[in-house]
């Protein structure tokens, strides 16, 4: 993540290499990671990084290349040597766009220009995308299902442990808000599940307060999870 908003010069967006003889195939992702350790080293060894200020950043079939210039360029060597190791991009998720005035989803943070909601400043940061929220919302409605029969502490430990995995990788960056709406959502999430639970007229408030469930019956509170440094780079 870091590595991303270092390098504050335009990008090209270059995702999810496939193997073009296995494509969704099992073995597709290791295949692709084997292959996309020789495009690594080529990218090294011919020198793309001084030849356009580009930044190669890596997570298994994954990558942006990050350039000062040219980044067209640097595209159309990356296909060439993509089909020279018999791998093909994802050209649905490969664009070139320029970072400093547009936004791109990387390994579920969206990087790209935001404004302080006390300044009005603009910087460029990265925060949770709208599909991870939308994504850690999905599971827990999964785990609060109406057909879900489990005692009340197993329903909650399989929460907690939920909403803390999601807290403890989105915990860089301006993730705020997301963490609102995330928090807002499991506030409502448990309290219907348990309205239905004990067939509880009404919308439940009174019975089940915030304070109660993130209290008495120990449900996990996102105001309380750790935050890394910020992520913010001068435009």
């Amino acid at each position: 993540m870091e590595a991303v908003l270092r390098a504050r010069i335009p990008l090209i967006m270059l995702p999810t290499a496939e193997v073009t003889f296995c494509v969704r195939g099992v073995a597709s992702p290791l295949l692709a990671n084997i292959y996309m350790h020789r495009f690594i080293k080529a990218f090294r060894k011919y020198g793309l990084d001084r030849r356009y200020g580009a930044v190669l950043v890596t997570y298994a079939d994954d990558f942006v290349v990050l350039c000062r210039h040219d980044a067209a360029e640097v595209l159309e060597t990356t296909r060439r040597w993509m089909a020279s190791i018999g791998l093909a991009l994802n050209e649905t998720k490969t664009r070139v766009c320029n970072a400093r005035c547009e936004s791109f989803d990387f390994l579920g943070y969206t990087f790209g220009p935001m404004y302080s909601p006390r300044t009005g400043g603009r910087y460029n940061g990265a925060r949770p995308s709208q599909k991870a929220v939308a994504s850690i919302k999905d599971n827990i409605r999964q785990r609060l299902r109406p057909g879900n029969q489990a005692p009340w502490d197993e329903v909650a430990r399989d929460l907690n442990r939920t909403v803390r995995g999601w807290a403890a990788y989105f915990s860089y960056g301006s993730i705020s808000k997301a963490r609102r709406a995330v928090h807002a959502h499991v506030d409502h999430a448990v309290r219907r599940f348990l309205r239905r639970r004990h067939k509880v007229a009404g919308s439940g408030f009174r019975q089940f307060p915030s304070k109660r469930i993130f209290g008495e019956l120990g449900v996990f509170c996102l105001d309380t999870a750790p935050r890394r440094g910020s992520a913010h780079a001068s435009m």
